[in-house]
């Protein structure tokens, strides 16, 4: 712990603006910073390269309130949380307010590392949401409780290398049916990694595991032939993409040789044309297509399967209060305040050029009238768009074993080698079956 604690550079800046101050949007409405708060004081886990754009949102803050202070730990998000994790609420080491990805939630609430928030009366001062707990909201609610403030949302889009799409003869105006495909490289789809290869079980709506009753059930335990005919379709398809990449000796479903395969095939010059990514893997994206030159950006629905969209997760990161504070009025209420400051509406332009982040409750059209590049533009179009047709991610902590389950039994259709759909569907059933029997 010494050491964990010699890592915290810990910046008492209260109030300490950047040089050059963030500018409040003029297509968003604005929002009032709440006055009156209490004296209190907390600390705020921030990122190196978030710091200016926290430092002002502290100031407007303490700007309007003159007895609060607001202190930062500068301090990388996942360190923080190993920290929480692996200590208690109680260390000094542990800020007031933190940020963290939604699929940390239930593990941290299941310590009692996380403070319930008023997040229902911080969106109804910021605006913009028409159902809060339609969207990452909800996902952030356990038994009643919300113990997160969204802070971004996240899921996968479609990128493309319009170059190559150009010598391959593959028409980008409309989206690309999997199942069309001759040459396998025309989409790079790791469907072996569960991360992506939800968006193909979700444009059917398999659900890998879910809650049902006080239960789990998993669609891929059921009988082939009792399979409903949609699923049937993306599962053929799928097998069909795999066959496809056997026959031509592609190393895309090898876990240690599928990344770099889908890297080289997706450089300028070779055949690759669409894969699918976050947003934060824009930049790399950009370095295979000429600086983004021939970089195409579109929602997950461009490709499609078995006639269906590809649909990845609804998924993101929230800003969450430690448990400690949760007694202290004035230090929930300076920390609620100081919450809806980082997610302002006003300022998500600057937010997304200081941390990457896309607020939920700003539309596209905020982003569009801004001085951001046509890349980022449209990498935030493609990912709200992407965002609204996707389902929540489950964040119950029995889906863990899935990923290892939906990996192996994918990655042995190259050993076993299996001559029908059915009998690759077998592999798969009896991964899942085993995975559930571990679950009772």
């Amino acid at each position: 712990m010494v050491i964990l604690s010699l890592l915290l550079v810990v910046a008492l800046v209260a109030g300490c603006g950047p040089n050059e101050a963030p500018k409040p949007s003029e297509s968003v409405q604005p929002t009032q910073t709440p006055t009156g708060l209490a004296a209190a004081e907390i600390t705020v886990q921030v990122e190196k390269d978030w710091l200016a754009y926290y430092e002002a949102a502290a100031k407007r803050i303490t700007d309007a309130n003159p007895d609060v202070k607001i202190k930062f730990q500068e301090i990388g998000s996942f360190d923080h949380i190993g920290i929480l994790d692996e200590t208690d609420a109680s260390n000094p080491d542990v800020a007031d307010l933190f940020a963290l990805p939604a699929d940390r939630l239930t593990g941290l609430a299941g310590k009692d590392l996380l403070g319930a928030i008023d997040a229902k009366k911080i969106a109804g001062r910021l605006g913009g949401w028409s159902d809060f707990d339609a969207g990452l909201g909800g996902l952030l609610n356990l038994d009643g409780e919300y113990l997160a403030f969204p802070f971004n949302i996240e899921t996968l889009i479609v990128f493309a290398n319009e170059k190559n799409a150009k010598a391959e003869g593959i028409d980008l105006d409309k989206p690309v049916e999997l199942g069309s495909i001759k040459n396998p490289a025309h989409i790079l789809l790791p469907v072996f990694d569960a991360w992506f290869g939800v968006a193909l079980t979700n444009s059917a709506d398999i659900a890998l595991l879910k809650q049902e009753g006080d239960g789990f059930v998993a669609d891929l335990t059921a009988d082939w032939g009792d399979l409903e005919a949609g699923k049937k379709a993306a599962i053929t398809e799928l097998y069909d993409y795999w066959k496809l990449n056997y026959d031509n000796n592609t190393t895309l479903f090898d876990d240690g040789a599928g990344w770099g395969y889908i890297s080289d095939k997706f450089t300028d010059g070779e055949t690759g044309v669409l894969r699918i990514g976050g947003p934060w893997e824009t930049n790399d994206m950009k370095s295979q297509t000429d600086d983004g030159a021939n970089l195409g950006i579109y929602p997950i629905g461009q490709i499609k399967v078995a006639g269906k969209p590809l649909r990845h997760w609804q998924g993101g990161w929230g800003l969450a209060i430690n448990p400690r504070i949760e007694e202290d009025k004035a230090k929930v209420e300076l920390a609620e305040a100081m919450i809806g400051e980082i997610v302002n509406p006003q300022y998500a332009v600057d937010l997304f050029k200081a941390t990457g982040k896309i607020l939920e409750n700003v539309a596209v059209d905020a982003y569009e009238a801004s001085d951001l590049n046509e890349i980022d533009k449209k990498v935030i179009a493609a990912v709200i768009e992407s965002f609204e047709i996707s389902p929540g991610r489950p964040l119950f902590q029995e889906f863990g074993p899935v990923w290892d389950t939906w990996k192996n039994a994918v990655l042995s259709w190259n050993s076993v080698v299996p001559g029908t759909v059915e009998a690759a569907y077998g592999e798969l059933k009896a991964s899942f079956d085993a995975m559930m029997a571990d679950l009772k």
